[in-house]
């Protein structure tokens, strides 16, 4: 058996052959040492591994892998040749049927311990028809100074000026690191990515510097849709109005098939795009996403869960827990472009969509209008502000509240306002099952969990989503 090792340093405190026996919050795999849990990530239930302590704590012990004494039986070899250096993917090593396994673990443990409430069984998670290439956007980023891997530091070269056009290192501002092949999209983002790569090394436009704010290229958004139509949006760090154009003009003569070619100048120190202008250069400002036979405008902003295939499966399910009849008047927090609203309004005698972002409402009132549906309404502004009993006596109480909050969950005081509306139903989506798990009981006084849906929209990550049902019992 091949045993891989790292190198030690003098002074480490190393924890010898620790079993790991199962994968906990945060993805991170759990070992026990000396009475103590040992946390470690990317490792595989059934490998035998010496540690090394970064962390110790009373009842705990975060640390890194030194040297593999055995390798797990379940080990697969990971696809990406990146694996372990980007930070994305880390659990490429697991087989899926294992991070499903861990993903729908995962909910029961959140709900059970942190919500302390009574729960029905648990239906099985729902995989990802696509492990691979499911994702609908991804942003990469251009860096002066590219992150270096061991082979290249311990090689003779000189880097000192290597560029990159990739991803960020996990917890590092400033270091990139150049991408070669990511197989979470399909083609051509690939393809453009390293033609935009070669481009501007070609005509020596400088790459962005994060230390020193500096540079013509930041960044690349490659977004696409489930008919294949591709939008590409380039951000500079300059308004140079020539060499934008040169390069624009390259990618829409050797990419056909990118319908929405964009471009931003952002010279702010932050990446941020929400308050930048996106400039349309050829084709149209937006792509176009189907289902069931829906409509759905996605811009160069707007928020769209990004495995497409999974998102059907996710609104399939909200709307088949919310049980409607055509009768009901039904609130969906937290809508962002009313994806949810408009895919159940057929279904209901009123939707009513609430979300903090006025672009995002823009987007799901053209959503609406582009599929001739009626019965939407959409509101902008604060959650716990708008949900008051003056909205309710002029738009109608709810009957089903849908609710979609963001991963930090939903703040106390909307919780008290969904508890004063006392809608019969609340289906909560959720991306954080822990915050999910922590709101649910607070509603747990009027409120029964009657079902519970995992879905996995994030392959080979930890992450998973989870739909509950709640009904109201007093």
């Amino acid at each position: 058996m091949k045993i891989w090792e790292m190198g030690r340093r003098k002074g480490d405190r190393i924890i010898e052959n620790v079993v790991i026996s199962a994968i906990g919050a945060e993805g991170n795999a759990i070992g026990r040492k000396e009475n103590q849990v040992v946390f470690v990530p990317m490792l595989v239930p059934g490998d035998v591994v010496d540690v090394r302590v970064r962390k110790k704590r009373k009842n705990y012990i975060e640390g890194s892998v030194v040297r593999f004494r055995e390798y797990s039986a379940d080990r697969i070899e990971p696809l990406c040749k990146h694996f372990g250096v980007c930070g994305g993917c880390k659990w490429q090593h697991l087989p899926y049927g294992l991070q499903l396994k861990f993903k729908e673990q995962q909910v029961v443990d959140n709900l059970t311990r942190i919500a302390k409430i009574d729960l029905p069984p648990i239906n099985p998670i729902i995989g990802s028809k696509k492990i691979f290439e499911y994702r609908n956007k991804l942003e990469f980023s251009f860096s002066s100074k590219r992150w270096l891997t061991d082979e290249e530091i311990k090689s003779d070269l000189d880097f000192d000026k290597a560029d990159a056009l990739g991803f960020h290192i996990p917890g590092l501002f400033d270091k990139v690191l150049d991408i070669k092949e990511c197989h979470l999209q399909p083609e051509p983002s690939n393809t453009i990515r390293e033609a935009v790569k070669r481009s501007c090394r070609k005509r020596g436009f400088s790459f962005y510097d994060f230390r020193q704010q500096s540079g013509f290229m930041r960044n690349l958004i490659i977004r696409n849709n489930s008919a294949g139509d591709v939008m590409a949006i380039v951000v500079f760090f300059m308004d140079e109005k020539e060499r934008r154009e040169a390069l624009l003009d390259y990618l829409a003569e050797e990419f056909p098939r990118i319908t929405s070619l964009m471009y931003v100048v952002n010279t702010k120190k932050n990446d941020s795009l929400s308050d930048q202008e996106a400039v349309v250069y050829r084709g149209a400002d937006h792509l176009i996403e189907e289902m069931e036979g829906l409509k759905f405008r996605i811009g160069a902003k707007t928020f769209f869960q990004t495995n497409s295939s999974q998102a059907l499966e996710l609104y399939r399910v909200a709307r088949d827990f919310a049980g409607l009849t055509g009768e009901e008047t039904v609130y969906d927090l937290y809508t962002g472009a009313g994806t949810i609203a408009n895919f159940v309004a057929s279904r209901a005698k009123k939707v009513i969509g609430v979300e903090y972002v006025e672009e995002a409402v823009h987007d799901a009132v053209i959503n609406s209008e582009l599929n001739g549906i009626a019965n939407t309404l959409f509101v902008a502004g604060d959650m716990k502000d708008i949900l008051t009993e003056p909205f309710f006596a002029a738009n109608g109480k709810p009957n089903v509240i849908i609710t979609d909050p963001p991963r930090a969950g939903m703040h106390g005081d909307v919780v008290k306002a969904i508890d004063m509306a006392a809608p019969d139903r609340i289906v909560y989506v959720s991306c954080n099952p822990a915050t999910q798990a922590r709101d649910l009981s607070l509603l747990s006084e009027n409120y029964k969990v009657t079902k519970v849906q995992p879905i996995d929209m994030f392959p080979h990550t930890h992450h998973v989503e989870n739909v509950v049902l709640l009904e109201r019992v007093s």
